[in-house]
């Protein structure tokens, strides 16, 4: 199960807080983990709890919703909802990439509504900085290092002997006591175990993305959210892998999350 989305509240009604507090406190999986009364509260809110949400109130003491955007920065504010008494804020909302707007008074189906978009926003956020990770990653792979021998594997096939080195291999997958290796367009199967597989590949240069299925991180072209938690993995060559949920925390640190 994924973890929560972290969400700040932001207005200077308190009866306005304590309804969206009240709302969300149905949801499964959203938290709310801190509240503004006014603009300047809302901006140290935002930084110190760098959130996955916010419900901003538009017109407040101190700074106004907009304000606040511009003070804690476009490329550095989460997605907003933004929360307001007049329906003319709606379209400025919307030009500051706001995911929705409410206005006051809402009804529990707007809010609902709200909150669909906000999870498909937030998904959409994290899989760009998974794929921004990702290719920092590969970018620092791609720096020159000391050269290293390569591992290789023998592959025994009717009376010949070949050899595929690791920096060929895209993917392997568990086929009972074998692992089958795909280089390119090429199978080649030896008698190996995944954890033995798993121990002799480059750590650096290979996760472990499934009980069955380990891949070569500069054979990932991108990762998109599945469901309960999995995730599907793309390769260059077109190949799509399942992502285990069980897994996902190890893939993630490699990626540098």
């Amino acid at each position: 199960m994924e973890a929560p989305l972290n969400v700040v509240i932001v207005d200077d009604e308190s009866l306005a807080r304590d309804t969206v507090r009240l709302l969300l406190e149905e949801v499964t999986d959203m938290e709310v983990v801190a509240e503004a009364a006014d603009g300047v509260q809302a901006v140290e809110a935002i930084r110190a709890h760098d959130p996955d949400l916010v419900f901003l109130d538009v017109q407040m003491p101190g700074l106004t919703g907009l304000e606040v955007v511009s003070e804690v920065g476009a490329d550095r504010m989460p997605p907003v909802v933004f929360v307001t008494a007049y329906d003319e804020y709606a379209v400025k909302a919307f030009e500051t990439s706001a995911i929705d707007y409410l206005v006051k008074p809402f009804s529990d189906d707007r809010f609902e509504a709200a909150l669909d978009r906000a999870r498909s926003q937030v998904q959409q956020v994290r899989r760009a900085d998974l794929e921004n990770r990702l290719r920092q990653l590969l970018a620092e792979t791609r720096t020159p290092a000391a050269p290293k021998q390569d591992v290789r594997f023998m592959i025994k096939e009717r009376g010949s002997i070949r050899f595929v080195e690791a920096g060929e291999i895209n993917w392997v997958e568990a086929a009972g006591d074998y692992v089958i290796l795909h280089d390119g367009e090429s199978k080649s199967m030896i008698r190996e175990t995944m954890t033995g597989m798993e121990k002799k590949l480059p750590s650096d240069r290979f996760v472990r993305i499934h009980r069955s299925t380990i891949v070569a991180i500069d054979a990932i072209r991108e990762i998109k959210p599945y469901f309960h938690g999995d995730y599907i993995v793309y390769l260059k060559d077109g190949t799509e892998l399942k992502l285990s949920r069980r897994y996902w925390p190890h893939v993630e640190e490699v990626l540098g999350g």
